[in-house]
């Protein structure tokens, strides 16, 4: 598919992906900032295309949108990235620069929050610097600061911290929990730390619950009033978010777990093993394995698009696997995309447009997903 046609396939599904016109006839171009935001480097990457069919990859060139963040020459230590439905933006935690940064999927803009741990160093491979996780909750974006062991309110309109509160452990994910108004916060071997966030003032801690060999990773089931979680060593954690108790633990057959996503809508909850598989546990069948998909090299952060039931899995051999779940559960891996390697944190608008960053690189990639909805 050439990219001209993409990107009209990307229009017609409402993707965010306005820079594709430049990959047309033109090796790079630029966006204007938007909302006083950072003027953002945009480039279009030749790559291999992935094919209409499973496993069958294109020989026409695909343009990949690269958005260099404020400070991120020196490279970034990415972990965490996440699609923010309400305020329409990227948020990209971006660790050792010192701040957080928005990236507004239309015009690529970057606004830069700063007032986080900053440093001067980077090492492939670690995200253990500055903001590395947000996510948006009701008027505002939590986000972690790793150094100063610290969770901080950013509010939404003047996208200026108003409010820190010390943690209980180093952190890694932080998620917002509507139904109780919390925040909660994975600290691996510490527990799952919850706290309360108000209105107005610094958030409060409520409880930490311990995860066995954990916890890593974290994804909220609204629907079920669930929290779920792993261990690193091949167990998955059904926990009660109104009894704050682990109500069940499964199995997820990975010898290293850890990313996780959930399809509220059917009860799959998507578990990423390290090795390079995605496995689908049913979760109102006690965890039930459903089916295993096997990927081409290492995987750990994943994210899901319920609208197109599909996985997508960023992994270290320089490739965005695309897996689709049908309604069996049983998950087939339908292509992949070429990325840089050691990409780290993936997000989704859930209807196409696919973001990944590049650490060395000290960028966030935008890709759109090529294929159908699996049904």
């Amino acid at each position: 598919m050439r990219p001209e046609s993409l990107f009209e396939a990307s229009l017609a599904r409402g993707i965010a992906w306005g820079v594709m016109a430049c990959a047309a006839g033109a090796t790079a171009c630029s966006a204007s900032s938007g909302r006083g935001g950072a003027r953002p480097e945009v480039s279009a990457e030749a790559g291999a295309e992935a094919g209409a069919e499973a496993g069958t990859p294109g020989d026409s060139g695909r343009g990949i949108a690269s958005v260099v963040l404020p400070g991120g020459d020196g490279g970034i230590g990415f972990d965490d990235l996440r699609f923010a439905p309400t305020l329409r933006q990227v948020l990209a935690p971006a660790g050792g620069t010192g701040n957080l940064d928005l990236v507004d999927p239309l015009s690529l803009a970057v606004t830069a929050i700063g007032g986080f741990s900053a440093s001067a160093g980077f090492m492939v491979g670690s995200h253990a610097s500055g903001c590395t996780s947000a996510d948006e909750a009701s008027g505002a974006i939590l986000a972690i600061d790793h150094e100063t062991q610290s969770l901080r309110v950013v509010d939404s309109s003047t996208r200026a911290i108003t409010a820190s509160a010390p943690l209980a452990g180093g952190p890694d994910y932080v998620r917002w929990v509507a139904s109780t108004g919390e925040a909660w916060v994975t600290e691996p071997f510490t527990g799952v730390e919850v706290l309360t966030v108000p209105s107005g003032g610094p958030p409060a801690h409520a409880a930490t619950l311990a995860i066995a060999g954990g916890p890593e990773a974290i994804a909220v089931d609204a629907s079920r009033g669930r929290v779920y979680t792993n261990s690193f060593s091949g167990q998955t954690f059904a926990i009660d978010v109104a009894q704050r108790a682990v109500a069940e633990t499964w199995s997820n057959g990975c010898s290293v777990s850890l990313g996780l996503a959930v399809d509220e809508a059917r009860g799959f909850v998507l578990v990423a093993c390290q090795a390079g598989s995605i496995a689908v546990l049913d979760a109102a069948h006690a965890g039930a394995m459903l089916g295993v998909a096997q990927l081409d090299s290492a995987v750990d952060i994943i994210d899901y698009a319920p609208a197109l039931h599909h996985v997508y899995a960023p992994t270290k051999g320089g490739s965005l696997s695309i897996v689709g779940v049908p309604s069996s559960g049983a998950p087939v891996l339908l292509g992949t995309v070429p990325v840089p390697p050691n990409v780290q944190g993936v997000t989704t608008d859930g209807q196409g447009a696919v973001w990944v960053g590049d650490p060395t690189g000290g960028r966030v990639l935008l890709l759109a997903d090529p294929f159908a909805a699996t049904p």
